[in-house]
Parts: structure tokens; C-alpha cells; sequence
């Protein structure tokens, strides 16, 4: 690393008045360098000829040269040049400190860049609109962009190290079920058909629970990859979702989950969607309520409700809720606000990232309400479709 400080605090060189402009320092440069020594010789002849015509002899524009004359031009040769040397010097150190010394401090910030030292800031003056304030905000953008690249990397590959870890945890817990309940099979402990068909059938549940998990990753790589594939159709929000919450109840019920469902809607109301992402959205939220369900009997309300040009669909539970901090961030990738983990709540923490993809790249939104220990309501909205099965957009939504 370079032996430099982190942070300069200071100005790159004294303000007086307003910066000028690379371009403006050049042409004052040139114009002082030609005008100052015209001036001062004009000035020197003007005085050699005023002295020799006063001692009448001769002027000096006549070539007419006393020696006493002859001295005086060299005193104001030798003025001159030292007026020059002067002129040089000062005009020197102007544009080192204007340019090179700037250009050296940038230089350096972009070594700090090179060897990976993204923390290394220059002083930016939103005032300074001259070449090199602006190379100095470039600079800083670009270094910030960089870092917040850098950082959200870090940030992905944190987030896909867990992902790998929970996915990992949670196979262990169906795995070892399936091999469990096999053995049992295979050394007879299941010695009745109702033992055999019970642990058949939490074989098929545990390995059920598997292939969501896998899927759930597939989908992940997806969505990283903005690989989402999509076939969009005229649905009839009605009936679509009427078999959505008939299917869940095939599943649910048994377990003692109460599912209701109500519309308000147009029998005849039209989304344009993809039926088998849109069930991926459903599945995720009520799998979710499932999921965390507390002591009580689980209720989950599936209501259909109109919106100008939109269909609002809301899915809400008296389960364990989410508590206020955890709230804002559930829709993350891999967010999960309940640290504890156990074969209760298995679960890859994208599900709620995934329906948020979906519902948005069908041009939708969603959210959601809870509160603590009395439950949750998940709200998403989709576009509705006219006759022909073109969205109809509205500007006056919320």
C-alpha cells in the first residue's frame, strides 16, 4: 500500500474567487507571456527616447546611442529580464498548482483504485466546474459505484453461501426422514398395511418437500439471472383462482386448515398472466402461512377484490405474524426474520423473493401487513385485461 493518507481534507490550492477553467489559464498564460514584455519594452524606448532627446543628442529611434544612454539601456535590459524571469516563475508555479499538482493527487487516487483500495476519497467542490473539478467528481462517482459494486458482490456471495447452507440444512431433515421410514419398511417395522401405507406416504411428503427445495434453487439461478421464463394468456380471474384455493384445500383440510374464499369481482374480469408462474406466487404465500402457522387452528382467507384497472388478490392467516423489523426486508432474497430453525419451518428464504419477481415482471406490485402473533395478509395486484386481452393501464394509481 502507498504510504498516504486515507482521506485529503484540504483544497487543492487556495480559493480566490471563482476556479478558472484550464482553457482560460492557458490563454491568460500566452497573452501575459506576449503583452507583459511588449508593454515594458514600449515603456524602456519610450523613456531611452524621452532621456536622449532632453540631453540633445540624437534619438534613439534615429540610432543616435550616447554612451549614458548606452548604460541606461542596459539597466533596462537587465529589468527586463529579470520582469521576464519573474513573469516565468510565477506563471510556472500558477499552472502547477492549477494542473500538475491536481493531476499528481489524481494520479495517486487512481493507484489506491488499481491495488483494490476503493476508501481512498478526493475533495469534491460542487462549485468547481473546471476541467479538473470535473475529473475530481468523476473520479468519486466512479470509485463509489465501484465500491457499492464491490460491496453488493460480497453481499451476493454472502446471501449464496447461505442459500448453499439452508438448502444443505434442510435436504439433511427430509433425507433422513426418507431413509428412516425405508428402513423401516425394509426391516419390517411397518409389519401392517395401515404402518407400510403411512410410511409410504411421508416417504412421498418428505421427498415432495425436496423437490420444492431444489426447485426453489433453480428458480433462484433464475431470477439471478433474469432468465424467468414466462407464457402469458388470457386468464379468468374467478375460475383461476377458484381452483387454486380448491387445491389447497385437497391438501390442507385434512391437516385441520380452515381455507376460505371470496370475490368481489366481475365474473367476466380478464388478466393477462402465466398460469404456472402465478401458482408459483400463491403457493409461496399460503406455503409460507403453512409454514408458520401458530398453536391456534390455522385460517387462511383468499379474497378477490376490484381496483381501477386492477384485480387486488389478498391472502391472509392467523399465524405467528412478522414482526415490525423483520417486515420491511421479507421480500429480500434469502431474508428470514425466524433465525431458528428446525423441520418446521423448512424453507429456502427466496420463496417470498421469487413472487415478488413474478408479480412485478407482470407488470404488478405487492406487499404485505402483519402484526405480531395475530397474523398476516399478503396483497398483490395485477393489471386487468380488456375484451381483447390487452392490459389496460392506469395513471391514477396510488
Amino acid at each position: 500500500m502507498l504510504a498516504v493518507k486515507k482521506y485529503r481534507t484540504e483544497p487543492i490550492l487556495p480559493r480566490y474567487g471563482k476556479p478558472m477553467r484550464l482553457k482560460n489559464r492557458l490563454i491568460v498564460t500566452f497573452a501575459v507571456i506576449i503583452i507583459v514584455p511588449v508593454i515594458l519594452m514600449l515603456i524602456a524606448f519610450a523613456m531611452l527616447d524621452l532621456t536622449m532627446n532632453n540631453g540633445g543628442s540624437v534619438s534613439f529611434f534615429d540610432l543616435g546611442v550616447t554612451s549614458a544612454s548606452r548604460g541606461f539601456l542596459i539597466y533596462l535590459i537587465a529589468c527586463l529580464v529579470l520582469t521576464l524571469f519573474v513573469t516565468a516563475v510565477f506563471l510556472t508555479q500558477w499552472i502547477k498548482r492549477g494542473v500538475f499538482e491536481p493531476v499528481s493527487d489524481l494520479n495517486e487516487a487512481m493507484s489506491h483504485i488499481a491495488m483494490g483500495d476503493l476508501d481512498y476519497s478526493l475533495p469534491v467542490d460542487p462549485s468547481d466546474e473546471t476541467e479538473i473539478g470535473e475529473l475530481y467528481s468523476g473520479y468519486e462517482e466512479m470509485r463509489q459505484r465501484l465500491k457499492e459494486s464491490a460491496d453488493g458482490k460480497v453481499e451476493d456471495e454472502r446471501r449464496q453461501k447461505e442459500l448453499i447452507g439452508n438448502i444443505s440444512h434442510d435436504l439433511k431433515t427430509p433425507i433422513t426422514a426418507v431413509k428412516g421410514y425405508a428402513m423401516g419398511i425394509m426391516e419390517g417395522v411397518a409389519d401392517t398395511p395401515d404402518k407400510v401405507d403411512r410410511y409410504v406416504r411421508t416417504i412421498y411428503n418428505k421427498s415432495a418437500d425436496m423437490e420444492r427445495l431444489i426447485n426453489e434453487l433453480t428458480m433462484y439461478a433464475e431470477i439471478d439471472s433474469d432468465r424467468m421464463p414466462y407464457h402469458f394468456q388470457k386468464i379468468r380471474v374467478n375460475d383461476y383462482f377458484a381452483d387454486c384455493v380448491e387445491e389447497l384445500k385437497l391438501d390442507l383440510e385434512p391437516e385441520g386448515v380452515t381455507v376460505v374464499f371470496t370475490s368481489g369481482l366481475d365474473p367476466n374480469a380478464v388478466i393477462v398472466g402465466d398460469p404456472e408462474q402465478l401458482k408459483r406466487v400463491f403457493d409461496n404465500i399460503t406455503g409460507n402461512s403453512v409454514k408458520y402457522r401458530s398453536d391456534q387452528d390455522l385460517r387462511i382467507e383468499v379474497r378477490l377484490l376490484e381496483e381501477k384497472g386492477f384485480v387486488r388478490v389478498e391472502i391472509e392467516d392467523n399465524g405467528r405474524g412478522i414482526e415490525k423489523k423483520d417486515l420491511p426486508h421479507i421480500f429480500e432474497r434469502l431474508y428470514r426474520g425466524d433465525v431458528s430453525r428446525s423441520s418446521s419451518t423448512v424453507g429456502s428464504g427466496i420463496g417470498l423473493a421469487i413472487a415478488k419477481k413474478i408479480i412485478e415482471d407482470h407488470g404488478g406490485c405487492i406487499w404485505a401487513t402483519s402484526t405480531a402473533g395475530e397474523g398476516t395478509c399478503m396483497r398483490f395486484e395485477l393489471k386487468r385485461a380488456n375484451g381483447t386481452g390487452t392490459v389496460e393501464y392506469s395513471d391514477n394509481r396510488r
